[in-house]
């Protein structure tokens, strides 16, 4: 059996992988963290997300690394970036960013074959309160449903954590996205839901790994997906966001893949 598929398989065909497995985990997880901290300073009003995707893909080319994004089903860029309404799966382009912009970027790397993948999100220029409260609760929620993660609790008790916070600051959490396994492939069991009833769902064990990447809406929860296939938005044109980490089980709660090596995940580090 080579290390491709080490590992047991659980009766919902999720992955347990072994104690060996977290460390290259961490170097992927840490190198798309990393690149998410150098881009921070690009996102300026008069910037276009297609500069920020030149600047994700080439920081991924000096780090000899793969992109795991630029291929798959067809996609052609490094990153996904998300402006205001966009949901996920923005396609970097030639508009610029004005001032106030929020946007998720989101990269997913392959370091020796371990995938690390990642989003958060930043602000063009000044921050307004409305934006900053959605981006808050979107931040903390995630938070809520990493707390969750310990060995004999469920995929149910994560999406109730965070459906509960999310729903009790009056927003709403998407539900045509959820977060996924991933390893030595991109996606793979368990859909991980960010909304849920506790005690419901897979039990967690040691040795899965997930992302964990809730999508809050200011308003209603309803997407659409646009003509190009790829870019969700919000139905009732309300501003998004998203905060995505990739973890893992361990024997007494969990590890986070991928931390900020400069403490930037939150947008406003720098204020």
């Amino acid at each position: 059996m080579d290390d491709t598929h080490r590992g047991r398989i659980t009766k919902e065909g999720i992955r347990i992988h072994e104690e060996a497995d977290f460390a290259g985990m961490k170097a992927a997880g840490q190198l798309a963290a990393r690149i998410l901290d150098d881009v921070a300073a690009l996102v300026v009003p008069g910037t276009t997300t297609e500069a920020l995707d030149r600047f994700i893909e080439d920081e991924v080319k000096a780090a000899g690394a793969k992109s795991a994004t630029i291929g798959y089903k067809g996609y052609k860029h490094a990153s996904c970036i998300s402006v205001n309404h966009v949901v996920c799966h923005g396609i970097p382009g030639t508009k610029t960013l004005k001032d106030g912009d929020i946007l998720n970027i989101d990269v997913t790397v392959i370091v020796d074959g371990w995938f690390g993948d990642t989003s958060r999100m930043y602000v063009a220029g000044k921050l307004n309160r409305k934006s900053e409260r959605l981006i808050q609760v979107t931040h903390d929620a995630l938070f809520k449903g990493i707390e969750a993660v310990k060995p004999g609790n469920t995929f149910g008790d994560i999406g109730h954590a965070i459906q509960a916070y999310v729903e009790a600051h009056r927003m709403s959490v998407v539900r045509d996205f959820c977060g996924h396994g991933l390893g030595r492939v991109f996606h793979a069991p368990p859909n991980v839901l960010h909304y849920g009833r506790p005690s419901s769902g897979a039990i967690l064990e040691e040795g899965m790994f997930f992302t964990i990447e809730p999508m809050v809406n200011l308003g209603r929860p309803e997407t659409k997906v646009l003509a190009d296939d790829w870019t969700a938005v919000t139905r009732d044109k309300s501003l998004s966001a998203q905060f995505e980490h990739s973890v893992g089980v361990t024997a007494n709660g969990f590890e986070i893949f991928t931390l900020s090596p400069g403490n930037k995940f939150h947008p406003t580090y720098g204020v």
